[in-house]
This record gives C-alpha cells, sequence and structure tokens, in this order.
C-alpha cells in the first residue's frame, strides 16, 4: 500500500477533513494523541448489532469462513433448485 501524504488545513473551529483520503467502507475513527502531538487515527468498522453474535461464536465464524474459502476455490456443490417450493403458503 502506497502511502499518501496530504495537508490538511484545519477550519475555524479546529476541525479538518479527511475528503478522499478516507475509505467508503470506513464509518468512524480512533484517534491516538502521542505525546509529540503526532495524532493517529485508526480506521473502524461497525457491524449491526443482528450480526455481531457471529464474531462472538468462534465456531459459526470459522464456518463461515470455510464455507466462502469453499466457494472461492469450488469446493461447493449445488444442492439444487427449491423453486419446486415456491407456491407452496408459507405458515
Amino acid at each position: 500500500m502506497a502511502i499518501q501524504e496530504k495537508n490538511l488545513k484545519v477550519d475555524a473551529k479546529k476541525r479538518i477533513s479527511l475528503g478522499k483520503l478516507a475509505n467508503d467502507n470506513i464509518s468512524s475513527y480512533d484517534a491516538e494523541l502521542q505525546e509529540d502531538g503526532v495524532i493517529i487515527l485508526k480506521p473502524k468498522v461497525e457491524i449491526s448489532a443482528a450480526e455481531v453474535w457471529l464474531y462472538k461464536n468462534p465456531e459459526a465464524l470459522a464456518s463461515v469462513l470455510r464455507g466462502i474459502e469453499d466457494s472461492k476455490t469450488g469446493r461447493i456443490k449445488s444442492r439444487g433448485s427449491f423453486s419446486q417450493y415456491a407456491d407452496d403458503e408459507i405458515e
């Protein structure tokens, strides 16, 4: 990854805009202020509360990651179509 350096100007309220430096997937940053005044921003990606269970369950996460890897390498077999059930009423 290439290192980018930009001169970011502080506005009247002492704010800066990351603009095009920020990745679209990043939702927030942790900021670390070092003794010499250097500020290090650590990007974060947040997930929904409905999905956090997966990351708290190592066995389930490992299973999902294995499935993704199997899909990438072509080790997944089709189980066929469920279209025969499409007209069934949902109870």
